[in-house]
């Protein structure tokens, strides 16, 4: 199967470095040229409009940061619609709308092509490895055609059900990582004005029932320091919106998601769209006149599982 990438930042960059490493028939596409001569450089096929690569491969994935920017280049006059044909795949693997998704599937499904929305979860430093997870909505035939490809990229799949449900269940989870590191804001506000060793209470919480994967994750980067999540704060805002936005069209009143919203909004504006999502902590640091730090975390996060083929779940 001939695969095409568009999107090589902080997360597709890696997943398309994942099907390069494991000898993938890869054309990909980026606006950034270093990135597109650095894959080139590897192997990969470098083509001058998301329309070509559309026309030179079977599977097409988009892995962009805006719902704006991913209708750009599906529905620009050189984009992907235009590039596609009869049981071509394009696989959406940005966090975006579902509406969205499904607006623009519409104009996938009259040119008898296939739509499929891949999100993935779990952090970049998984997606270094193939290690992280993958939602994908959308017909199960065209799933059972790609997972092979899918099993590369990540370590747990999941078919989510029909399309979009992949992408109502992203923005769920990471609604859920949002509150969850405000939630350590507080909670290592705490700690650090209780005097706890903070070394020792990362360990406690892990192993308790106030434990998540935020904070076994960002903690490390917050004890350290360098907050380096290798997500901002401008990709939170976006992800916290969509969910919020979300929970309107439903009609459903909440009470915590406009506070996550507002305080991620106070962040952005306190250390800029482009600081890392878990310098959000650092409110609580300047509120307080504190700092979190203790001795012996990583300055940034790597994956310390081996690579493996994915599997469904």
């Amino acid at each position: 199967m001939k695969v095409g990438f568009i999107g090589l930042g902080n997360v597709g960059g890696k997943l398309a470095g994942s099907l390069l490493r494991n000898n993938f028939d890869l054309t990909v596409r980026d606006l950034d040229k270093n990135l597109n001569q650095s894959f080139k450089d590897l192997g990969a096929k470098v083509v001058n409009s998301a329309k070509e690569l559309a026309e030179q491969v079977d599977l097409i994935i988009t892995c962009l940061p805006s719902t704006k920017i991913c209708a750009e280049v599906m529905e620009a006059e050189d984009g992907i619609i235009s590039g596609l044909s009869e049981n071509k795949i394009w696989l959406e693997m940005s966090t975006t709308d579902e509406a969205e998704i499904k607006r623009i599937s519409k104009k996938i499904i009259e040119k008898k092509a296939i739509p499929l929305d891949g999100p993935v979860s779990g952090g970049c430093h998984r997606a270094a490895t193939g290690n992280i997870a993958i939602f994908v909505g959308g017909e199960r035939k065209a799933f059972d055609k790609i997972l092979p490809v899918l099993t590369v990229m990540g370590r747990k799949i999941l078919h989510t059900g029909e399309l979009g449900s992949a992408t109502v269940l992203k923005v769920i989870t990471n609604y859920l990582a949002s509150v969850h590191l405000i939630a350590l804001g507080e909670a290592w506000t705490v700690a650090k004005k209780s005097n706890l060793d903070l070394a020792k209470a990362y360990k406690g919480i892990a192993v308790s029932s106030g434990n998540s994967f935020v904070h076994e994750t960002e903690s490390q980067v917050i004890l350290n320091g360098s907050y380096n999540i290798n997500f901002t704060m401008d990709l939170v805002l976006k992800d916290t919106g969509l969910f919020d936005d979300l929970a309107k069209k439903l009609g459903a009143p909440l009470e915590i998601s406009p506070k996550v919203v507002e305080i991620f909004k106070d962040g952005q504006k306190k250390y800029g769209s482009r600081a890392w999502s878990s310098m959000i902590v650092k409110r609580m640091e300047d509120l307080n006149n504190i700092d979190f730090r203790a001795n012996g975390f990583p300055e940034e996060l790597t994956d310390n599982q081996p690579e493996e083929k994915g599997y469904e779940i």
